[in-house]
């Protein structure tokens, strides 16, 4: 492994923690405002705060029209799944898209053998099986019972649509790679998200109401705008430049297990020792399959 991966590796791992605190972020403000309007808060916010930098110099506005298009289509793809993600839980739970979203290192490595001719071994399908396994250890907090519970309904296929969409995000950035500079091609995802979430609100005749937010939620708003969506953009960008779609999906098996972390420090809600042994299964799956993608990488 050369320096350059071991940077991207670094790059996911923060970009996964900054993501598990968007979800703390997110409870506070759900139900405040139409999540529509708050994604394309986001998009605007962080696009402004990134405009001075790119637009006042002559090397970064000069590959803004160059890099738009194909911009367009990765910021079609992570808009879409949000937009599916807050349909389908107009009919499903958090908990169910929770589990479901175990799925995406999975479907992603599936899209990868058709799309880059990548195989998976045999090593990597039973790691995929026990990362899920993990992960749904954290979700349903060890418990038998609630995760016998679990039953698919139309959300929830909604949502198993979505899952597509965020592989596809993760493949088109590495697709669609051409020699770009990453704080450009964010700029760019961060114009067509704003695009896309303009349209969506039109199409849904949804107000803005951005008015509705005050101090304390602008607080956990700005920590959306600049951690999990300006830096995480540039962090996955550049990772999956350098390491590929599914090395980069298989850090998703550590979002639960650093959410509950978040949760115990935060809150105090303790961690039994049945959810920290599944916490550690996520992490032993997540390192065992950067280790089997790395030495197919060399073979």
């Amino acid at each position: 492994m050369n320096k350059v991966e071991i940077r991207a590796h670094l790059y996911i791992l923060l970009a996964t923690i900054l993501v598990a605190g968007s979800f703390l972020a997110t409870e506070k403000l759900a139900g405040v405002i139409n999540p529509f309007s708050l994604i394309l808060l986001r998009f605007l916010a962080a696009f402004l705060l990134l405009a001075p930098f790119i637009l006042f110099r002559r090397r970064y506005r000069s590959k803004i029209l160059s890099t738009m298009p194909r911009a367009m289509i990765i910021s079609f793809f992570y808009a879409a799944y949000f937009v599916l993600m807050f349909v389908s839980l107009e009919e499903t739970t958090a908990l169910n898209t929770g589990t479901l979203y175990t799925l995406v290192p999975l479907v992603t490595g599936i899209l990868c053998i058709f799309i880059f001719k990548d195989k998976i071994t045999l090593t990597q399908w039973i790691v995929y099986l026990i990362g899920i396994i993990g992960t749904c250890g954290v979700i349903f907090n060890a418990n038998l019972e609630l995760f016998l519970s679990f039953k698919l309904n139309h959300g929830d296929l909604v949502y198993l649509f979505s899952i597509f969409l965020m592989a596809g995000y993760s493949i088109s950035m590495k697709l669609l790679y051409k020699n770009d500079t990453p704080v450009v091609l964010v700029f760019c995802t961060l114009i067509g998200g704003a695009i896309w979430m303009f349209l969506i609100l039109i199409i849904m005749q949804e107000p803005l109401n951005w008015q509705l937010l005050d101090v304390e939620l602008g607080f956990y708003m700005a920590y959306l705008i600049v951690m999990t969506t300006l830096v995480t953009l540039y962090l996955y960008q550049k990772g999956t430049i350098a390491l590929g779609p599914k090395s980069v999906m298989s850090y998703i098996y550590l979002n639960p297990a650093v959410v509950a972390i978040f949760v115990y420090f935060i809150d105090g809600t303790k961690i039994s020792l049945e959810v920290l042994g599944f916490i550690l299964m996520t992490m032993a799956s997540t390192a065992i399959l950067q280790i089997s993608i790395n030495n197919r990488k060399k073979l």
